[in-house]
């Protein structure tokens, strides 16, 4: 997990400025949805994490 917002605060937040919350939000919203979604991890087995808990909830 504090993976997860290191890499947040590193791609989103640092060395930006945003004129309100709201674009702050939106930003974080759509930032991890690419995170679930389409950035694969080697601990996940280069999957996303969206693909990898698909994958194990298909064969349990």
């Amino acid at each position: 997990m504090e993976n997860f917002f290191g890499l947040l605060k590193q791609e989103i937040y640092h060395g930006r400025i945003f004129n309100s919350f709201d674009e702050l939000k939106n930003e974080i919203i759509e930032w991890i949805e690419y995170y679930n979604t389409y950035r694969i991890k080697k601990k996940l087995n280069w999957m996303s994490p969206i693909q990898y808990r698909l994958l194990h909830s298909q064969q349990q």
